[in-house]
């Protein structure tokens, strides 16, 4: 039972990331009374599926890689590199820099700009990735309580004396909205890159065992998703009750933010700001190292760690300057066409594993594909009409689900090719 709490308490802390907390506020806010439909939406892709990511992963063999060679070796080369990318510069790392000058330093230091700002950051960020110590470990087990202590104290104040009523929902469907809005949080992608580490602590208790993994993470996912879930949950109640506090463009940061000062007045924005700051650094620091040991190992040490370190603090430090809301919208393109695919992959092995054949996962994963692509292009502007408009015949397209019938379709596709194959063999 220790094992499982402590298991359960790691996972929380993994995917209780700072950069996360911007969305569920912004969420109820869209949603308004709508709120609680919108929570489920949110929940499902941004615990739910995290958790199943690392079940899938445990029970494929512990990486990226294995999750997805059921489609082929080149198709999982390249969607661990996509996951690596998305988790690194092109996203999640610009994002921590982003949330911290919006969160911790514009409202506490204004005359400091996005580019000291990042500056700072990154330079902060490179030399302790470059210089590997136990300390940013010891400052990230002491900011989870603190930043988690904050909220805790945000929400139940927020609940107790709720800020305002509800207006009206600014989103035509909530599940589907927050659902979407999940994606943001990309725990799913990052939830198959954990699972080595979580797995490896697994082995050295003892669990060596796949179905012994298996079960202790589900257990543990369990005590992780009761924490996430309130917290989430209590921030899209708050965000919910400020529809007359805000304007309907209020940008993410700036809404928690400000829920925060309405709450608990100047000292609540001051905690949550510094919080919120402290732990983006040490999430940046952490992802920063995971992509320049992976990009490393891949390179099979042509390109090495300090150099890929550089690079990506070079990158990010440029990119995040663009601003939280810019790089969101940059990262839905790419959400909306990866999740669909990940979730496929992360359902198919946790149903059967290797029971289900090879060319089921293909035509799953081609069939979301599909609808994905021209999805993708859609959030960018850039809508083929023709096709989006047959896509919207879809049955679950209206529900923002286009990808979830094509899969099924292409499955089936899958299962019958091999079907007709064998009994054209053994007619020959």
């Amino acid at each position: 039972m220790n094992d499982v709490v402590l298991v359960g308490m790691a996972l929380f802390a993994m995917f209780f990331g700072a950069g996360n907390l911007i969305f569920p506020p912004f969420m109820g806010f869209m949603a308004g009374p709508a709120w609680f439909t919108a929570m489920l939406g949110f929940l499902i892709t941004g615990i739910g599926m995290p958790l199943m990511g690392i079940m899938a992963a445990a029970r494929a063999g512990g990486s990226i890689e294995h999750l997805a060679e059921r489609v082929g070796p080149k198709f999982a080369r390249i969607l661990s590199i996509v996951v690596i990318l998305a988790i690194g510069p092109l996203l999640a790392i610009p994002r921590t820099a982003a949330t911290t000058f919006e969160m911790g330093i514009r409202p506490n230091l204004p005359w400091v700009g996005p580019a000291v700002s990042s500056l700072i950051f990154f330079t902060i960020t490179l030399f302790f990735s470059l210089n590997p110590s136990k300390v940013v470990d010891k400052i990230a087990k002491i900011l989870t309580p603190f930043l988690l202590i904050t909220l805790v104290t945000i929400i139940i104040k927020g609940i107790i004396s709720p800020l305002g009523p509800s207006t009206v929902a600014t989103i035509p469907n909530a599940f589907a909205g927050g659902f979407r809005e999940g994606y943001q949080t990309m725990d799913a992608m990052a939830s198959i890159v954990f699972a080595e580490i979580i797995i490896a602590a697994l082995v050295f208790k003892g669990y060596k065992r796949v179905s012994d993994q298996v079960r202790m993470a589900s257990q543990a996912g369990l005590i992780a998703a009761v924490g996430l879930g309130f917290v989430y949950g209590g921030l899209m109640f708050l965000g919910a009750k400020t529809g007359t506090l805000f304007a309907a463009d209020v940008e993410r940061t700036s809404l928690l933010i400000g829920i925060a000062q309405n709450l608990l007045g100047g000292t609540g924005k001051v905690a949550l700001g510094l919080a919120v700051s402290l732990a983006c650094l040490t999430t940046s620091i952490g992802l920063t190292a995971t992509v320049a040991e992976y990009f490393s190992t891949l390179s099979k040490g042509k390109v090495g760690y300090k150099a890929i370190c550089v690079g990506t603090c070079i990158f990010s430090g440029v990119f995040a300057t663009v601003g939280v809301t810019t790089i969101v919208k940059i990262a839905l393109p790419l959400l909306v066409l990866v999740y669909p695919v990940a979730i496929i992959l992360i359902l198919l092995t946790i149903v059967r594993n290797k029971a289900i054949p090879k060319p089921v996962y293909t035509g799953a994963v081609i069939g979301a594909l599909i609808t994905s692509v021209f999805d993708a292009l859609a959030s960018t502007g850039v809508a083929v009409t023709p096709v989006n408009d047959l896509i919207a015949y879809i049955p679950l397209a209206k529900a923002g689900f286009p990808w979830i019938i094509p899969a099924v379709i292409g499955g089936i596709i899958g299962a019958f090719s091999m079907t007709k194959r064998k009994s054209a063999a053994e007619t020959v």
